[in-house]
């Protein structure tokens, strides 16, 4: 048998530990959206997933704790959309707490079923919730994407090492 590199640091499971090694995978950034009573809600995603293909399916976690949670929990549909490099900022507002998310620095419009769709984005997809499953603090949604655009323009943006970056050629 042979020796696993670095098995002698290893750490019990933790928040910090999960964090961790967290930053060290780069993950798209996607900004979720939704309608509610008192007005749009939104908050910044590295988490999105696609699961399925026949049918289009694709999921996210969302924080019960976050502010967007109450809206998400009882939207039967949400704006899924994927940032470019450009979007740093819009990515940082998204995610920060206490943020004017949709004010005048958010270029948006109404699309459809009612779903803020961000402009100026690389693709955005329309979606109809299907499950809320509970994961500890969060809940995984999976959602089946009912219309899109793939057509913006723009490199992706990354999420790594606790900032947010683009692609290095």
């Amino acid at each position: 048998m042979t020796a696993t590199p670095g098995l002698g640091t290893a750490r019990p499971a933790s928040p910090d530990l999960l964090r961790s090694v967290f930053r060290r995978h780069a993950a798209g950034v996607a900004v979720i959206t939704a309608s509610g009573r008192r007005g749009p809600v939104g908050f910044t995603a590295t988490s999105l997933a696609s699961v399925s293909a026949e049918p289009p399916m694709l999921s996210f976690a969302v924080g019960t704790a976050g502010s967007s949670w109450p809206v998400i929990a009882t939207s039967d549909h949400v704006g899924v959309h994927v940032l470019g490099e450009h979007q740093r900022e819009l990515a940082a507002t998204f995610a920060r707490s206490g943020a004017d998310r949709f004010g005048p620095a958010t270029a948006w419009q109404e699309g459809p079923e009612g779903v803020p769709v961000l402009d100026g984005v690389p693709a955005w997809m329309v979606c109809k919730v299907v499950a809320r499953v509970p994961a500890g603090d969060h809940r995984i949604v999976v959602a089946e994407v009912l219309l899109g655009d793939p057509t913006g323009s723009g490199r992706p943006l990354l999420y790594h090492q606790g900032r947010f970056n683009g692609l290095r050629d």
